[in-house]
Formats: C-alpha cells, sequence, structure tokens
C-alpha cells in the first residue's frame, strides 16, 4: 500500500495541538489532502501549514466524504457530532480515528461499532493515554499476573482549578458533560484497559455544580459562570459483572491538593500499583507494593541508567505513537490498539453515572 490519503474533520484546539503534529512525522506515509471546518479560516490555515500540495478546503464534511480518494478521515470535532460524522465516514468506505469521547451516549457509540463492521472498516478512538510510556508498563505488569486477580481500581481524572475556557467544552448540548465526559473518560478507559474487565453491572452516580460562581485561580483564566453549563465534578462507583468494583472521579475544579488526571490505583490479590509522578510529561510511573518475605515493601523504576544527551525511544510522545500504531493498522490490516468495542463500554459507564445522578438512583445493565 502506497501513502495513505486523509481528511481532517475539525480544525480546532485538539487538530493543531495533538493530530497535526503527530501526522507530520508521518509525512512520507500519509498527505493530508482535505481540511473541514465550520470556520473556513481555520480549515485555510490547516491546509497552508500541513496540507499536501494541492489540498482542499470545505466547511461541509459531506463534502469531504465525496472525495473517493480519502483513505482514513479523522474524527475532531465537538462530542456531539463525532457519531453522525463518523457513521457517514464509514458508510463513505473510509477508516476512521475519533476523537474521545466515542459518543455522547451508548446508543450513539453503538451505531459507530455497528457501522464499521457493516462497511468492513477501521475505527478508533483517540485514548492517547494508553500509550504513554507508565500505562504501557502497568499493561504489561497488569496483564501478566503479577497483580494477581484486580477486585478494585480507583479512576483518577481530578484538577483543582483546571476548566477549559476555550472552545465548547462547558456547553452541554454540544459536549454531553463536563469534566466525566471530558477527562473522566481517560481514566476509565485505562481502569478498564489495565483489568481487561468489559463487563459492568452497576453504577452508582452523582454529579456536582458547586464552584461555578468562583472562577477565580483557574490554570487557563476565569471562566464565565453565565455559560457555565456543565457539572464542575462527578463520581461513579462502578461494579462490575465479576464483582470487581471502580470508583471514578472526575473533576475540573475541585477544592483538594492531591489530584490526578488520567491516572489509575489498582489493588490486586497478589499486589496493588498506584500510577504517580508527571503522567502528561510522560514522565509517570507507576509504585507497586506487596510483601515479600514477610515484609511490606513499595518498589518504583529508578531515576538511573540513563545516557546523557539521548532519549531514547521510551521518550515519544503518546500521541505520536498512537498516531503510527494507527496508520500501521490500516496499511498492515491489522486491530488498532483502542478497540471501539472497548470504547463503546467506556460511553456505556460513563452514561449509566450521568443517568444514575439525574435520578439518584443505581442504574443496572
Amino acid at each position: 500500500m502506497g501513502k495513505l490519503k486523509a481528511g481532517i474533520v475539525g480544525c480546532g484546539g485538539i487538530a493543531v495541538q495533538k493530530h497535526f503534529p503527530a501526522l507530520s512525522l508521518l509525512k512520507d506515509e500519509v498527505d493530508i489532502i482535505y481540511f473541514c471546518d465550520i470556520i473556513e479560516e481555520r480549515a485555510v490555515k490547516a491546509r497552508e501549514q500541513y496540507g499536501a500540495p494541492g489540498a482542499k478546503v470545505c466547511v461541509d464534511y459531506k463534502d469531504l466524504l465525496k472525495d473517493g480518494s480519502i483513505d482514513v478521515v479523522y474524527v475532531l470535532t465537538p462530542n456531539v457530532n463525532h457519531s453522525p460524522i463518523t457513521c457517514d465516514a464509514l458508510e463513505a468506505g473510509k477508516h476512521v480515528m475519533c476523537e474521545k469521547p466515542m459518543a455522547i451516549n451508548y446508543a450513539e457509540g453503538k451505531k459507530m461499532v455497528d457501522a464499521a463492521k457493516k462497511n468492513g472498516k477501521k475505527l478508533t478512538i483517540g485514548y492517547q493515554n494508553r500509550f504513554r510510556r507508565d500505562s504501557r508498563v502497568l499493561f504489561a505488569q497488569s496483564r501478566s499476573g503479577e497483580l494477581g486477580e484486580i477486585y478494585f481500581a480507583k479512576a483518577h481524572a481530578v484538577r483543582r482549578r483546571g476548566v477549559p475556557t476555550w472552545g465548547v467544552f462547558p456547553d452541554k448540548a454540544k459536549q454531553g458533560g463536563g469534566p466525566l465526559i471530558d477527562i473522566g473518560t481517560h481514566a476509565l478507559d485505562l481502569t478498564l484497559w489495565f483489568m481487561d474487565n468489559y463487563e459492568p453491572y452497576s453504577v452508582l452516580g452523582q454529579t456536582f455544580q458547586k464552584l461555578k460562581d468562583y472562577p477565580e485561580g483557574n490554570m487557563f483564566g476565569p471562566w464565565d459562570p453565565a455559560t457555565f453549563e456543565t457539572e464542575d465534578s462527578a463520581f461513579g462507583l462502578i461494579r462490575m459483572k465479576s464483582g470487581a468494583t471502580i470508583y471514578l472521579e472526575a473533576s475540573w475544579a475541585l477544592n483538594m491538593i492531591n489530584t490526578k488526571e488520567a491516572q489509575v490505583t489498582l489493588c490486586g490479590t497478589k499486589a496493588g500499583a498506584e500510577m504517580s509522578g508527571d503522567a502528561y510529561k510522560n514522565e509517570g510511573y507507576s509504585i507497586i507494593n506487596k510483601v515479600e518475605h514477610n515484609i511490606l515493601v513499595s518498589t518504583q523504576p529508578s531515576a538511573g541508567g540513563g545516557i546523557y544527551g539521548f532519549a531514547g525511544a521510551g521518550s515519544q510522545a503518546p500521541h505520536d505513537l498512537e498516531a503510527r500504531q494507527w496508520i500501521d493498522a490500516i496499511k498492515n490490516n491489522t486491530e488498532p490498539l483502542v478497540k471501539p468495542e472497548e470504547a463503546l463500554v467506556v460511553t456505556q459507564i460513563l452514561e449509566g453515572i450521568y443517568e444514575s445522578a439525574r435520578t439518584s438512583k443505581a442504574v443496572y445493565f
């Protein structure tokens, strides 16, 4: 297979910060030939910087889908548009990389899975945290049996004051929710992946909108309380069919000091693991706790052993590794690391937490 031809739907922040830089490292394998955005100027600017010669621009994604030469479409839009655009792209015979979260609810996500199967095309979701160095190590430790049976976990996605003040993040109609669907989705994806458990039984959840009127101290600058429509924090207790239990915490703004984001705590019968360090700089690590020779011990990776001036392959950015693995999956006809069926369970659980919070009742699957 020669060079793949890609079309981008949505040229905003996630495209500029994550996907365009990653794809620019794969110029020998991928040409971006079409850029779509409802703000035409953004699409034009992206074409000028990242487009292949002759790349086109449009404001209606259906014009892009009419281009029969496009192999893969990137859906990088507000959450509410993920499912319809992805389904249309799959029906048009394109492979699809859709940004997280998969969809705003289970029904919309199921349409995406069904469309991929029906049309024989690949679909993946943008959970780049699986490609972090610490995530890959903990995955191997979990799946090798080093932790034993993992029966309790915590999925952490908590900021002290980190409400995004750009784009449509606080717009409930366009995003489907706030921090739970935005960053909680990453923590839950990692947790289920480590546990290899995708069979939820029930959830009990609660959401809060307590700090919307207190925008001071936000790391992205003050937000506008008048347009803050989503929850500012959400919590869920998830019981799996196996009996294993997961506690999920997600917040853009919470008055606590020890915050974690896209990190997980695992408790197994042989050992436990707690992700720590600066995950977003790809400098995270896991502390393993267990018993050895009748003594409680905790271990973590050594900082030594490096070579001055040489970072090595382990330091590659997660979004670069994600892009490489996805393109390889298309070219070699292999499965992407993030399977749509797995992402669908994440969406199902998140929807359950929102529903439980709305009704004040547990939700059973």
